[in-house]
């Protein structure tokens, strides 16, 4: 019994003591920081652990845990305790700081709720506790809500931040600091001049607005809201033309019609957009006055609603105007593919590259070509646009001289490549109806047909032979031509053609120069030019042709072309018919193209004309007057010969048919004239052996064994061409002869033709007797 009264005395005095001990310990925590109380705790606990030993120990082990439990308890309430004390003593004291402070001044937590306010605040805004700062600020300015987040945001990373804001009622400042975590101090302090009266947007004269980036507005003052009458929510109801540049003019729609005013717009916190409005002071110029009157370049100003505001001189002449008279741009040019008052507008908006346009004028009384480079400017805060004009017709003139020449080498390029294909078609048509020939009699009822047949395709080679005329592929026979007798042996021919009604007249130049040229082709152009002055005349007249000489000491500029100095034949044809039109003019040597009626012209005997005269090395120009006439006019270079000695006149040997027959190796890839060329040579007592291509030729040569007497290759095939595979074939077989034949002329690969020995050429369409003839002449 006594020891257990003495354990539980010693209890009982160790719970005093560890009172005591918290107690001691409440009043040290007081001044001590939070961690420096929980380990004076735990070391608390193990001193009062470690005191006890032994039977004491043991049986007082449940005390000491409570010792330590009663410890903790206290540590923790006196920690709750002490951040209660810390908070409010805080709060106390920035209260006793801002309390008497003439700005309203909020106390905040991060969630932006108020809980509390100085006087000046309650004063101004009523008590807003328990209540956020969105809607305390609410009526103040618009949009409160992202503003404040921008500067809490911006304030909880550096400690503090600070915008200034147009208000409704004037201009603030609103400044806000971090003051603990997750605590934040507002203030507000409104700007106010030694009059004491706000200095805000509202108090201005000036009309403003502030808006958005994306145009809505969110204030306008009220000296704005005076002159629109009413509170538009986007800058498209208060603005006649969007986007607007700061620096210049732009209408308003006010309540009592349009305005105009000078807009100054300036960037605003949060992308938004403080545009103020200022009187505009630009006045009216003299539209003729641009202080440019004499200056040697063209310039005017377009307005910006597209009229020639003011012109110079030299422009007013260009553009066809009269003193100060006023027109839009756009009615005065055109010609740009679009209309020219959308050019003017991109230029105005700031869209228009700086590139120049050529253009038409329209009011001209010849036609007239302008190069006009515009360019954005401001005068006045009124935009308008810069125009520089340059007369451009002389260069819109050869840009069309070159134009025409491109369309007339596509057309010679496309006439000839459909005459080289035509002319395989041909082949094939006549050579076979020569094949028909050979087994019909005359009196048989099928040779007439033939006949038809043979006649008609000898026709169609007579067009092509045309389309290669003009073109200027067709093979040619030069000569050296005088013109005088060329034009006595023609009289006849040309009188029949001329008819009754029209009279030939002939004027020559005593010492007329010949010429070199083919003879049959000139003819053909002479025949030409004479039958058009016939069907010019339909009641009868008289047809000139005149010859001269001509010596041009300085190049001659005639249409699209330019003849150079130097000794020329030029021969006339002229009649005083009808005439050509103008807009027909530069046309007539086109092909296909004719001012007859439908049926009465094929539209290629000028074509032709054109394209023998210019392949011989000469020039063709028309001359026309309406109702009065016409004059074709040729120029000739003047060709004096060499004198040679005379040429021994060739033996002509009649080759011997069906005997000596050679072996021919015939490549052509179109397989019609393959098969005619074919039977044709074999009738000969030919031996022939075909290709249809030029690498399948060079695989049958690869034969030593295989003698030929004579290669018949086309010129062009897909794939090597003639002349390569024949080079190819020549180095084994020099002595081979060579047959070309193509619907291309002979100068579209003479060059190539010239460096193989022992070649001829045989043009398309050939007849039966024209291909015999040429290959036993070189097997021979």
């Amino acid at each position: 019994m006594m020891g257990k009264r003495i354990l539980k005395e010693d209890t009982l005095s160790q719970t005093a003591a560890s009172q005591t001990a918290a107690d001691a310990l409440t009043r040290t925590a007081l001044t001590l920081r939070p961690r420096m109380v929980l380990l004076l705790v735990l070391a608390a606990g193990f001193a009062a652990a470690s005191a006890l030993s032994g039977e004491v120990m043991v049986r007082s082990s449940f005390q000491a845990v409570g010792v330590t439990l009663v410890l903790t308890a206290a540590a923790i309430r006196l920690l709750v305790l002490r951040h209660d004390v810390g908070r409010a003593r805080m709060r106390a004291q920035v209260m006793a700081i801002v309390a008497d402070d003439v700005a309203p001044t909020f106390g905040t937590d991060s969630e932006g709720q108020v809980d509390f306010q100085n006087h000046a605040s309650e004063a101004r805004f009523g008590a807003q506790g328990g209540q956020t700062m969105v809607r305390a600020l609410g009526d103040l300015f618009a949009n409160p809500s992202a503003v404040l987040y921008r500067l809490q945001s911006k304030a909880a990373v550096m400690g503090h931040a600070r915008e200034d804001v147009v208000t409704r009622r004037g201009h603030v400042r609103l400044s806000v600091h971090r003051i603990a975590e997750r605590r934040f101090l507002w203030r507000l302090e409104e700007m106010f001049d030694k009059l004491g009266v706000a200095r805000g947007a509202e108090a201005l004269n000036l009309p403003m607005l502030i808006a958005s980036k994306s145009g809505t507005i969110l204030f306008m003052n009220e000296a704005l809201r005076r002159i629109l009458g009413t509170r538009p929510k986007t800058l498209d109801r208060v603005f006649a033309r969007l986007p607007l540049q700061s620096g210049e003019e732009a209408e308003v729609s006010g309540v009592e019609g349009p305005l105009r005013a000078i807009v100054a717009e300036v960037e605003g916190p949060g992308e938004r957009r403080e545009i103020y409005l200022l009187p505009s002071t630009a006045e009216a110029r003299n539209p003729g006055n641009l202080g440019l009157e004499d200056l040697p370049v063209a310039v005017g100003r377009i307005a910006s609603d597209g009229r020639l505001w003011g012109a110079n001189r030299l422009a007013r002449d260009l553009l066809g105007l009269s003193g100060a008279e006023e027109a839009g741009f756009a009615d005065l040019v055109d010609g740009l593919g679009r209309p020219v008052a959308d050019w003017v507008d991109d230029v105005l908006a700031g869209r228009g590259a700086n590139h120049s346009e050529v253009l038409r004028v329209t009011r001209a009384e010849e036609e007239r070509f302008l190069q006009v480079a515009l360019r954005r400017m401001v005068e006045g805060g009124r935009p308008g646009v810069i125009a520089v004009l340059n007369d451009a017709t002389e260069l819109k003139t050869l840009e069309a001289q070159f134009v025409q020449s491109q369309k007339m080498q596509a057309i010679g390029q496309l006439a000839g490549g459909v005459a080289h294909d035509f002319n395989n078609l041909l082949t094939a048509i006549s050579g076979h109806c020569d094949l028909l020939l050979l087994r019909h009699e005359k009196g048989d009822p099928d040779y007439g047909d033939l006949v038809q047949v043979h006649q008609n395709a000898n026709r169609a080679a007579s067009l092509v032979g045309q389309l290669l005329a003009f073109s200027r592929k067709q093979t040619l026979k030069p000569e050296v031509v005088d013109l005088r007798e060329a034009l006595s042996d023609l009289t006849h021919l040309l009188n029949r053609l001329v008819g009754e009604k029209v009279t030939l007249n002939l004027s020559h130049d005593e010492g007329l120069r010949p010429v070199r040229a083919d003879k049959r082709q000139l003819e053909q152009v002479l025949m030409n030019l004479v039958v058009n002055a016939r069907d010019a005349m339909p009641e009868g007249g008289a047809i000139w042709i005149e010859t001269e000489n001509r010596h041009l000491e300085e190049e001659l500029h005639r249409d699209r072309a330019s003849v150079p100095p130097g000794d020329y034949v030029i021969v006339r044809v002229r009649d005083e018919g009808m005439g050509i039109a103008p807009d027909a003019l530069a046309k007539i040597f086109e092909p296909f193209y004719t001012t007859k009626r439908t049926g009465e012209g094929t539209g290629l005997g000028l074509s032709t004309a054109y394209g023998i005269v210019k392949q011989t090395g000469g020039f063709i120009f028309a001359d026309s007057v309406p109702a009065a006439g016409t004059t074709f006019s040729l120029y000739f270079p003047a060709h004096d010969p060499v004198v040679a000695a005379p040429a021994p006149i060739p033996r002509i040997e009649t080759p011997v048919l069906h005997q000596h027959g050679g072996v021919i190796l015939l490549v052509e890839d179109e397989a019609p004239v393959r098969a005619f060329a074919s039977r044709a040579l074999r009738l000969r007592g030919h031996t022939v052996l075909e290709a249809e291509s030029a690498e399948e030729a060079l695989e049958m040569l690869s034969d030593p064994e295989l003698a030929v007497d004579v290669f018949v290759t086309d010129v062009i095939m897909p794939g090597m061409d003639g002349p390569s595979w024949v080079r190819e074939a020549l180095k084994e077989r020099p002595d081979t002869r060579v047959v070309f034949v193509s619907g291309y002329a002979e100068d579209s690969f003479s060059d190539a033709q010239a460096r193989i020995p022992n070649s001829v050429f045989l043009p398309k369409p050939f007849s039966l007797t024209d291909l015999t003839r040429t290959v036993q002449l070189q097997i021979h």
